[in-house]
Formats: C-alpha cells, structure tokens, sequence
C-alpha cells in the first residue's frame, strides 16, 4: 500500500477510460477540496453497489460533480448500473444526470489477477483524475479485504459500511457474548478500519467512519432492538457514527435495470414497471445524505 495521493502522479499512460459525463441540474461548482466517500464492508451482500448508486445520483441531483470509480472489478455492479443508465436515458428520451465514471481497465478481470502493486497503481491514477474533475468520488469495493480495497480506505475521506440488520454483519464489526449480547471487543474489519485511520493520520488526514444500517424491516423486531444496542455500543467503543437506516424497498432493486434510483423518481421520470413510494422514499435518501455530512440539513 502506498502513500496518499493529493497531487497528480508523474505523466503516463493511463490504462483506464473515462465514460461520458452529463451536468447536474445545479451546475455551479463547490469550493474547497473535494470529498472521498468510500463504500465498503469486507462482508459481501450488505447493499455496498445499491448504497453507491444513491450516494452518486443524489449528490448530482444537490448540485455537486460526481465521479464514481468501481473497484469490484470481479462483479462491477456499480459499472453495471452506470451502463444500464447511459443505454437507458436516451433511449427512454429522458433526461438525467450522469456522472464521470472512471473505469480502471478494459479487462476487469485480468486486473483482479495482476500484482497487486499494478493494480494499486492504475486504482491511485484514476482516484487523482477523479478528485481533481469532482466535488464527490464515490468509489464503491468488493466484499473480502483485497490490496484494491485495503487503498481505497487509506484514500477515505468518508467511509460508508452498510450492513444488513443481524449479528451475522455484526460479526465483522464486533465480537458478542452468546449469552449477555454485550459487546466484547472490535473484530476484523474494525481493526482494518483502524488501521487506515492510524496511517492517514501520518499524512495529517481524518477518516469518518459511517455504520449505516440497511435492509430494515419496516416494523420493530427485538432481534433489531438488540442489533440496535450492539451498534451504538460498539460506536462509542471505536468511534464511528450511525445513519439512519435504510429500509428495505423492492424499488431499490427494481430500478437496477434502468440505471434509476429513488433520487431520480418524479412524476415525469419513473419506468412503468416501477411503483414506489416515492415521497418516503426520497426523504429517506436525504436524510441518510445529511447524516453523512454531504449536505446540510
């Protein structure tokens, strides 16, 4: 793992693209740096492709110049969503923000098998370029603790972890009594997490770290209470915050096809297969924005 990058590394040839970018509907540039906003977990199918996708495309509706970077390079779901949404905007005659997207390589593939010094390399380029067109980059990682990921939260200005209501996420958090339901001490990813803010702290950086909980079932369960409890426990503990959740809504996975999430839903934009409460919804999506100190309340 290398240094972190806030100057343009020497001239090069880049082997990453850049997909097309469209303005967001309040053009006007936002002053200071730009922010990092890493989305990640080392559990897997905790909503870190769908939270990237709204963390993106309600930014761009709030006026800021949006970069994505998608470092799955195995499954790019987030890539996936982008291309479903350039394909679909025009064909549909609509239109909608859509970010710059920088792609690490034509071969996903072949670059999740390179060394990891490579892959490293290509990932910090991209992230330059990136910061230096944008006011946002999300940057959305794989589950597991691969060399790409490890970089990507030494990069984090904000760290976004979703995960999935049960002490099956909560395992990689924090280790439980069985039989109290106390919390016992951090585990895995909370000493990864550590870590990286022990090393952007030699560069003199900060890192907020955000717990957001998401899938939640829309009544109160006791095995949520307890979920509950575990996490605001573990935040004072190691020093993270807590979003308000997520509910679990079927228009966050419908909408996928389209390239659509509930931030672009209006009475003139919504697929005719799609039927969401869309006010709730998007109060929703705002209220997890402002917890994440993307905009003010």
């Amino acid at each position: 793992m290398r240094g972190i990058w806030r100057r343009p590394p020497p001239p090069g040839r880049a082997s990453f693209r850049v997909e097309g970018f469209s303005p967001p509907p309040t053009p006007e540039r936002r002053r200071g740096a730009p922010k990092v906003v890493i989305v990640a977990n080392e559990k897997g199918g905790v909503g870190k492709s769908t939270v990237s996708a709204l963390i993106s495309t309600a930014m761009m509706y709030h006026g800021a110049r949006v970069a994505v970077i998608d470092v799955d390079l195995r499954q790019q779901s987030l890539s996936h969503f982008f291309a479903n949404r350039r394909r679909w905007l025009p064909a549909a005659g609509v239109d909608a923000p859509i970010p710059l997207e920088y792609k690490l390589t034509e071969d996903t593939v072949a670059l999740a098998d390179a060394d990891p010094a490579s892959m490293v390399s290509v990932f910090e380029r991209a992230l330059v370029l990136a910061m230096e067109a944008a006011d946002v980059v999300v940057v959305d990682t794989p589950g597991g603790n691969t060399p790409l990921s490890k970089s990507a939260h030494l990069q984090a200005d904000l760290l976004v972890t979703p995960m999935n209501d049960s002490f099956v996420d909560f395992d990689m958090l924090g280790a439980i009594d069985p039989v109290t339901l106390k919390v016992l001490r951090p585990s895995v990813y909370s000493k990864v997490v550590h870590d990286s803010r022990k090393r952007r702290a030699e560069y003199g950086r900060q890192l907020d770290w955000v717990v957001l909980r998401n899938r939640l079932a829309a009544t109160e369960t006791r095995n949520r209470e307890r979920v509950g409890a575990g996490i605001e426990a573990l935040a004072q503990q190691i020093g993270f915050r807590v979003a308000p959740g997520l509910r679990e809504r079927v228009a966050y996975r419908e909408m996928f096809p389209f390239g659509l999430t509930v931030a672009d839903l209006s009475f003139g934009l919504r697929p005719a297969e799609v039927s969401v409460p869309r006010r709730a919804a998007q109060e929703e999506v705002r209220d997890l924005l402002i917890a994440l100190r993307l905009i003010e309340g």
